[in-house]
């Protein structure tokens, strides 16, 4: 009987152990199994809020139209210089000499001889200026030639050749009312700022500083302010198309609508300038309709729209277009040559006209109604 109740102790032990070890692995089990699920669902939950980032080291990608304004603005802006001008002051009791801060612009270099393109407003009236260029190197200028009447200057400064980066020269012919632009300059003294808009109208017609009014200017809503005078507007090739001039704006910042010179201009007015130090070439004394407007009229050849009295062209009996009382404007004369040059726009009448010197005479043929007529004109000096 002792023997007994010793087995059946022994069994209810045993099976007690093996109740107690079975829960206690399914317990171990079970904490296993949530622990694993926590762990997953951190592994997930981390994954979500770190699934939208971009890692520290990756490359920022720029879209294809933002790769070509950053490569057009890192290739043109070290052809950009900030422009300083000063007037000298002496005491009346000490007679020392000191400079005072007159104003700021912008200009571009032309070309390696160290001549840099401006406004004729930025150095009017200055006493010294001085251009700093993208390097961050400053010279004093001199100024080599102006022309008020078309509000440009080209000032020269003695840097070395690598630091000059002459900006590429673009055409006026083929613009469009609602192409890409872009602005360079130093608004408000803050440099290499780029600004960009489309070309808002052409042919507008602004006042120099000589009162005399600059024709067939280029209307633009890229931001141009205070400062931003005398810095390129570009085409999206990074091509020279104007020189910034104007703003209209009744306060005087921007407002959505400036003004540049056509680079047309500009390359028949800098050369001039480099070399005589004043406009030196010959002239009609004709006002010539936009490229745009004979492209409309699909005329080739330079319409003539107004005759100056007393010019060249008004003694040779050149005929402007007329206007009637209901606003119709009616064509005079549209000229087609000069010698043996044959014209089929502005631009090549105006290279047509290097080639000749004030007082020559030449043959100037123009389209009058549908007939050449050939009219002997002697070529007055610009002025």
């Amino acid at each position: 009987m002792k023997n007994a109740l010793k087995s059946i102790l022994w069994i209810a032990l045993l099976g007690g152990g093996f109740l107690l070890g079975a829960g206690w692995k399914s317990n171990s089990n079970d904490q296993q199994e949530e622990a694993s699920g926590i762990s997953e669902n951190l592994g997930e939950a981390t994954a979500t809020l770190t699934r939208g980032r971009v890692p520290a080291d990756a490359k920022v990608r720029f879209a294809n139209d933002e790769e070509a304004t950053i490569s057009l603005f890192e290739e043109a802006a070290p052809s950009v210089a900030y422009i300083t001008t000063t007037n000298l002051r002496s005491d009346y009791w000490s007679r020392n000499v000191s400079e005072i801060p007159r104003g700021s612009g912008s200009g571009f270099v032309w070309d390696k001889d160290g001549h840099v393109i401006t406004n004729y407003h930025v150095i009017e009236g200055a006493d010294r200026a001085t251009i700093t260029l993208a390097s961050g190197e400053s010279f004093q200028a001199r100024l080599v030639g102006s022309a008020p009447e078309k509000d440009l200057a080209v000032l020269k400064i003695d840097a070395q050749n690598e630091e000059l980066l002459p900006i590429p020269i673009g055409r006026s012919d083929g613009l469009r009312v609602g192409q890409s632009v872009y602005a360079i300059g130093n608004p408000f003294g803050l440099d290499q700022t780029l600004t960009t808009g489309i070309i808002s109208a052409l042919g507008r017609e602004i006042n120099s500083r000589a009162g005399v009014p600059i024709k067939g200017a280029i209307q633009t809503d890229a931001a141009i302010n205070p400062g931003n005078s005398g810095g390129p507007l570009l085409d999206s090739s990074g091509r020279l198309i104007g020189v910034n001039t104007a703003i209209y704006s009744p306060s005087g910042a921007y407002a959505g609508i400036g003004f540049s010179i056509p680079v047309d201009i500009v390359n028949w007015v800098v050369p001039d300038l480099i070399e005589y130090g004043r406009v030196k070439r010959p002239m009609l004394g004709v006002d010539l309709a936009t490229p745009q407007m004979a492209k409309r009229n699909r005329i080739q050849g330079a319409i003539v729209l107004e005759v100056a009295a007393g010019s060249a062209a008004d003694r040779a009996g050149v005929l402007s277009a007329k206007r009637d009382n209901y606003g119709r404007t009616f064509l005079g004369d549209v000229i087609v040559g000069i010698n043996n040059d044959k014209i089929e726009n502005n631009g090549q009448l105006l290279l047509a006209l290097e080639k000749y010197q004030p007082g020559e005479s030449v043959k100037l043929k123009v389209l009058r109604k549908k007939e050449l007529v050939e009219l002997d004109l002697v070529l007055d000096e610009f002025k």
